[in-house]
């Protein structure tokens, strides 16, 4: 067994099993999650007199919860990876919130108003205590120097858009079809798939997720040592990465809110003699990323070896940049829409291949990065506080979409992809004093491909 592998873990196409258990039990977490997401402010807007009934919101009052879910739903991180830092570990705080995200989708199934908002606590529960730390413990299964983690997080990765490609089609087309509720049945039902193989998976998980502090625990010494100054220097970049991280997420998921509406009442959906679902659209970031992810990692691999700039942070700006690129074709979208009363599918579809080339650049990097990063005792914090800065992000699109409602959609996704531009360039610039700020662990920290 190479030094660089964790002994006694059984293998599959040269990473650990344990990895395809995660791969699984993630791809059905996020199919009941972007299940869910893409018909949500469908139903809340949906007329309460109608063949399929919704709650009859305006799109702002729609697009105020939207914004308040999402953050939230990332923010609960953050106490979801003190719990598994402090108490739990994150292997049972893994368990349990699958357990709860169980729970919070089926009552959704239930037409009742307090089922609803009783639905959307649990999930916001079960996703922090369940998001932050299985994404740790994908880190956790190769020891550091191992030069198989960027493309085991790669592989994690699609298994999270396989779940989001399947949703949005499934979840949707029943959502929209056949009733809402048993669209949020279905999410509910691919939760309760994750989780027994979760279940399953645990003796291919045995040396991963452990709480740390534990005295019988031989990673005991690490959990209760000091941040030495090189460690804490690490975490302020962390920090300072988190603000690309808000930017990013806060143009990209205008996907669930403004995006979502603008298919649904703005856009010619008719395909031959078939009206494409609104929900459909939100397959189309996770359709991309399938087909495009090794293209895009490629890439970067080139890139890297013709000894150009290939970090971390430089390809998080790089994304930022084509991200916001895309919202230039929903501004010509929205102009259509201005002089013909109507827009092209095709601008969604241009949009959103943007936005998944900026998030392939972006977000399976940031999530290596953390675990690279990190000290051992905050890894979970850490991870929590990165899906935190997601949740900012998920706020402040909410409040692009409000805004949208007064100053106009073409003011804003111009507004948009100005603005990414611009942080994007202004990280660029300032990538010198944040590589000084590692103490010359570039190789290892910031140049991964992933």
């Amino acid at each position: 067994m190479s030094e660089t592998r964790l002994e006694n873990q059984k293998e599959l196409w040269g990473h650990p099993v344990g990895l395809y258990i995660l791969f699984f039990t993630e791809m059905w977490e996020r199919f009941s999650y972007y299940g869910m997401r893409a018909i949500l402010v469908l139903y809340i807007t949906g007329k309460v007199i109608d063949e399929n009934p919704g709650m009859g919101w305006t799109d702002l009052e729609a697009l105020k919860l939207y914004g308040w879910y999402t953050m939230l739903v990332y923010v609960a991180s953050i106490p979801g990876g003190i719990i598994a830092d402090r108490i739990l570990g994150q292997k049972k705080a893994v368990l349990w919130g699958g357990v709860i995200l169980v729970a919070g989708h089926s009552i959704l199934a239930i037409t009742q108003d307090w089922a609803f908002f009783t639905g959307l606590g649990l999930i916001i529960a079960g996703v922090g205590m369940l998001k932050p730390n299985i994404s740790t413990m994908v880190g956790g299964l190769y020891v550091p120097g191992d030069e198989r983690r960027d493309k085991g997080f790669t592989i994690f990765y699609i298994g999270i858009n396989v779940g989001a490609f399947l949703s949005s089609l499934l979840v949707g087309y029943v959502g929209e079809n056949i009733g809402w509720h048993y669209g949020f049945g279905l999410a509910g039902i691919g939760m309760a798939l994750g989780l027994v193989v979760y279940l399953y998976g645990q003796k291919y998980l045995t040396h991963v997720g452990n709480f740390l502090g534990s005295k019988e625990n031989p990673e005991n010494e690490a959990f209760n040592k000091p941040l030495t100054n090189i460690e804490i220097d690490r975490m302020k970049v962390m920090f300072l990465s988190f603000l690309i991280i808000i930017v990013f997420w806060g143009a990209f998921e205008q996907a669930g809110g403004l995006m979502n509406l603008y298919a649904e009442d703005k856009t010619n959906r008719m395909l031959g003699g078939f009206e494409v679902p609104a929900s459909w659209f939100q397959s189309l970031n996770a359709g991309f990323i399938i087909t495009l992810g090794t293209l895009v990692a490629g890439f970067w691999y080139r890139w890297k070896m013709k000894g150009r700039e290939a970090s971390s942070l430089f390809k998080m700006a790089i994304g930022v940049i084509i991200m916001g690129w895309g919202f230039l074709f929903m501004r010509f979208a929205s102009q259509q829409f201005e002089a013909t009363g109507s827009s092209a599918m095709y601008w969604l579809v241009l949009a959103y291949l943007f936005h998944t080339i900026g998030e392939l650049c972006a977000s399976p990097v940031a999530l290596s990065f953390i675990t690279k990063l990190a000290p051992v005792k905050y890894m979970a914090f850490m991870m929590g506080a990165y899906f935190a800065a997601t949740g900012i992000g998920n706020k402040v699109a909410g409040l692009l979409g409000e805004s949208a409602q007064s100053l106009g959609e073409t003011t804003i996704f111009t507004g948009i992809a100005v603005f990414c531009t611009i942080v994007g360039i202004l990280v660029i610039a300032l990538l010198g004093p944040l590589k000084r700020l590692t103490h010359g662990a570039e190789d290892i920290v910031l140049e991964d491909t992933h």
